[in-house]
This record gives structure tokens, C-alpha cells and sequence, in this order.
């Protein structure tokens, strides 16, 4: 390798510990935004710890369990797409992103049924049946819609993010010597995922 090689891999290195980096800086933003509304809920919890376990009694445990294990397998399958790319195999990694995000929008899917039930019972945020509620119920769904809502933009804009990774695997913009788009895409991912799985237990389990 001549001197021109190695200074090309260094500027390559380089590049990609950068990006890598941006990306755990970005993460941890949004750790920070999730922990601040996981710590306001936990806050009310205790102060209306009743209501919430009355309010929380009334979610469909099954299409959240169903979620979960939905989420699951779709950080299974994006391990695998980013796995495949680093042995080369374009073809097999485009299918395992295409099953991640077949998976996201069942998520999303699922839980568009969920809440339109809840708007069917006319329990939604200022509504006039929710407002004959207790304040502590009212405040448990107002941090459910929040929540599951925020962390619901989160899993469309991964979608997003997986489909642009599909079309620059495509068009070999991704490719075997270089993934870091597909790796970061998947840290985005798994945190959504990660999310998840405390949102979970916070509104379905802890009653």
C-alpha cells in the first residue's frame, strides 16, 4: 500500500469514527428527552398512584405485548441486515431491512387500533368523558397519548430512515467497505426499540 492508500484509509477511518460519534451524541439527546418524561411520570405516579392503576387496568395488554415482541424481532432482523452488509451479502441485507420495516409498520399499525378504540370510548386527551375523571386519570392518559404519541414519530421516522438505507444499498452507496449509515441507522433503531421496552412496563404492567 503506497503512501495515497493509507492516507485514503485514515480520511476513510476518520470519517467513520465521526459519524459514529455524532450519532451516540444524537442518542443520547434523545435519552435525555425520554428520561425527562419518564421522570415527570414516575412523579405523578406517586402523587396519584390509585388513579393510575385504575386508569392503567383499562389498556389492551395483549396488543402491547403483541408490540413488543413486534419491536423485538425487528431489532433481530436489523442486527441481521447490518451483519449481512459486513460479509458482503447486499442482497440478503436488503431483505432483512425490508422485514424491519415490514415490522415498524405493524407496530404502528397496531397501535393506530389501539388508540382509535380508545377514541371510540371517548378517552382522549380533553375529552368530555375523560374530564368527569379523577385528575390522576386524566393525567395518566394525557402522558399515555404524550408518550406512546412521541416515541409513534420516533418508529415512522426509523421507517423512513430504513427505506432511504434500502435505496443507498440499491444504488451501492452501502456496501461491504461501507456501512456506517446502515450501522448508525440501526442504533436509531434499537433505541426505539429500548424505549419501548420501558414505556411498556411503565403503562401496561406496573398497575
Amino acid at each position: 500500500m503506497n503512501f495515497g492508500d493509507r492516507r485514503e484509509t485514515m480520511e476513510t477511518h476518520k470519517d467513520y469514527m465521526g459519524a459514529k460519534l455524532g450519532m451516540w451524541l444524537f442518542l443520547l439527546s434523545e435519552i435525555l428527552l425520554f428520561g425527562g418524561l419518564f421522570i415527570l411520570y414516575s412523579s405523578y405516579r406517586y402523587k396519584f398512584a390509585a388513579d393510575f392503576h385504575l386508569a392503567a387496568g383499562e389498556l389492551n395488554r395483549i396488543i402491547g405485548t403483541v408490540n413488543t415482541l413486534v419491536l423485538l424481532t425487528s431489532s433481530l432482523t436489523m442486527v441481521l441486515s447490518v451483519s449481512s452488509m459486513q460479509k458482503g451479502n447486499r442482497k440478503l441485507s436488503a431483505l432483512f431491512l425490508i422485514a424491519t420495516i415490514i415490522f415498524g409498520f405493524l407496530f404502528l399499525s397496531l397501535k393506530y387500533v389501539e388508540w382509535a378504540t380508545k377514541v371510540e370510548h371517548h378517552l382522549y386527551p380533553n375529552s368530555p368523558r375523560l374530564l368527569e375523571r379523577k385528575s390522576g386519570e386524566v393525567l395518566f392518559y394525557g402522558l399515555y397519548y404524550a408518550m406512546t404519541g412521541l416515541h409513534g414519530l420516533h418508529v415512522l421516522a426509523g421507517i423512513l430512515l430504513l427505506v432511504m438505507m434500502l435505496f443507498f444499498i440499491k444504488n451501492e452507496r452501502i456496501h461491504r467497505a461501507d456501512f456506517v449509515l446502515l450501522e448508525n441507522s440501526g442504533l436509531y433503531w434499537h433505541l426505539v426499540d429500548i424505549i419501548w421496552i420501558f414505556l411498556f412496563p411503565l403503562f401496561y404492567l406496573i398497575t
